[in-house]
């Protein structure tokens, strides 16, 4: 088996009394989509923090492509190939969707950020932008207002910019939050796609979505892992069931 590009070891995370992460262990395998569901407050944000560098563990290990990035920031771990996607916009609503994804293809040449005007004439970062762009269907928006968008094409947006960084690994939160049937069903197309491109570590609620598109899923309870498998073994899993899934599942 290929060594992961993202692996995750023993992390643990304590609020005071609440536990949040409990030992959690996965790994993203070159090529795949793994997600990770579970109910409300099950500790997935807290978990997405540690892999992110948003929040330090007090245990466990990060590792990506290799290289121990446990100590690393987010801003170190985004330069290292680690894009991620929010639930909530991140956008600069009131910039142009090219601006947006100049930036961060400013970002991720380890170049100091500058005025709009200037940061325009870079070259290379707009060639960055514009192929991103092309990849997730906006490059006839690129330069249309990021608020006058609808919440679908923000999404795009929201991915076109993490693809700048040239990620070695994706995490998306929740991708789906807000979309229609029609926006859902062009979100899964296009993350089907690009999982050949960098491996995806999905959170999302929108378990149609994280059926069609998982090669494997991860169920946190209460701040740990109770199942890994592929669909239809999560499926079957009888804890799984009972925790989360139901028994129409």
């Amino acid at each position: 088996m290929a060594e992961p590009v993202l692996s995750v070891r023993g992390l643990t995370k304590r609020f005071g009394a609440l536990v949040a992460s409990e030992d959690v262990s996965l790994d993203l395998a070159p090529g795949e989509i793994h997600a990770v569901i579970g109910p409300n407050g099950a500790g997935k944000s807290t978990l997405i923090g540690q892999v992110c560098g948003t929040i330090p563990p007090d245990a466990g290990t990060v590792r990506l492509a290799g290289r121990d990035v446990t100590a690393d920031g987010a801003a170190a771990r985004a330069r290292a190939g680690l894009a991620r996607t929010f639930q909530v916009s991140a956008l600069a609503m009131e910039q142009t969707v090219l601006q947006n994804a100049v930036l961060g293809a400013i970002g991720a040449a380890g170049r100091p950020w500058r005025l709009w005007r200037p940061a325009l004439s870079d070259r290379d970062a707009v060639a960055t932008a514009e192929a991103a762009l092309t990849r997730v269907g906006l490059s006839d928006h690129a330069a249309s207002r990021v608020a006058d968008l609808s919440h679908g094409q923000r999404r795009q947006l929201e991915v076109a910019v993490a693809l700048t960084l040239a990620p070695k690994a994706f995490v998306m939160d929740e991708p789906m939050a807000g979309l229609g049937a029609d926006g859902s069903r062009g979100m899964t197309a296009l993350l089907a796609d690009l999982k050949h491109e960098a491996p995806i570590l999905l959170v999302e609620h929108d378990m149609d979505a994280v059926f069609a598109l998982a090669d494997r899923i991860s169920v946190l309870v209460q701040g740990r892992v109770i199942a890994t498998g592929t669909v239809a073994e999560i499926r079957a899993n009888a804890e799984v069931r009972a925790a989360y899934l139901g028994e129409d599942a």
